[in-house]
């Protein structure tokens, strides 16, 4: 069990981590929090009970470096370009066991080793949006100093959010094409039901709640137990019937060529955003 995390930023998804973090037994009192804005502390120390700072103290020490002293973890929640700043302010109040995360995208691990003391420990993550609702799925890539523990003090931070994956930095541009970017691909699906159901004839806002509501449902059918994606699309694809009609229009139009593409230019473009962020 954690005994102290410090979370650097806590926007939208910094704040889900910590509220799935929480959701696992973590006690409030370990957990402190920076950001910019006084009313944003008061609004996360009442909705959690956790201790938020936002100004340098008496001798001017930054609320990040407060923050970091005596943590065992270390979560980065700000933007890409501002991660190696950040961990250049900190360097000299972590402590060398203390593990540093970063949810930045695009951020390599090089990256963050210039910026840290030598040999921290650092860890590599990438979430996705369904993590806010507790059906995300996070993907790790450990630093070559990272221990045992503190790849499970990693995972940890995570855990009450969805599933965690631990994978080669090498493939975090191919998980980040597809869960990362994943779910922006599905609500486009969504969109697109709902414009063919206009183009058949339904009512606009019918329609919307028909693409809504069985993209909606049919994840949950996917988020059961020994669920498979394929078996449950045969499930409801009758042999010689209007969804296999479906289907075969898609198959033509080449619908898994066009995903696939489409992935690849999604890691060609993080690629490219981790060489402009000097990693």
């Amino acid at each position: 069990m954690i005994s102290r995390i410090a979370f650097l930023g806590c926007g939208s998804m910094g704040e889900a981590v910590l509220a799935g973090l929480l959701s696992t037994g973590l006690a409030p009192s370990v957990v402190v929090a920076t950001v910019r804005r006084p009313e944003r502390a008061q609004e996360l120390t009442e909705r959690y009970g956790v201790s938020v700072l936002t100004a340098p103290d008496a001798e001017g020490h930054t609320a990040n470096s407060q923050a970091v002293r005596d943590a065992q973890v270390v979560v980065l929640g700000v933007k890409p370009a501002q991660i190696a700043d950040l961990c250049a302010e900190i360097g000299a109040d972590l402590s060398p066991n203390a593990v540093v995360v970063s949810v930045a995208a695009a951020v390599s691990l090089e990256q963050m080793a210039r910026a840290l003391p030598a040999g921290q420990p650092a860890v590599r993550s990438m979430p996705n949006t369904p993590l806010m609702v507790g059906r995300g799925v996070v993907g790790l890539s450990n630093g070559p100093t990272v221990t045992e523990e503190q790849a499970g003090w990693a995972r940890e931070v995570f855990a009450g959010s969805g599933v965690v994956l631990e994978i080669p930095e090498a493939q975090m541009a191919a998980l980040s094409a597809i869960s990362g970017s994943g779910p922006a691909y599905v609500f486009y699906l969504a969109e697109a039901l709902a414009q063919a159901g206009v183009s058949l004839g339904l009512d606009p806002e019918v329609a919307e709640v028909l693409g809504r509501e069985t993209v909606a449902g049919a994840g949950l059918m996917l988020a059961q137990d020994g669920a498979d994606a394929a078996t449950l699309r045969r499930k409801v694809t009758s042999p010689n019937g209007t969804t296999e009609r479906a289907i075969a229009v898609f198959d033509a139009h080449g619908l898994p060529r066009i995903i696939a593409e489409g992935a690849a230019a999604a890691v060609r473009r993080s690629e490219e955003l981790t060489e402009q962020l000097g990693g």
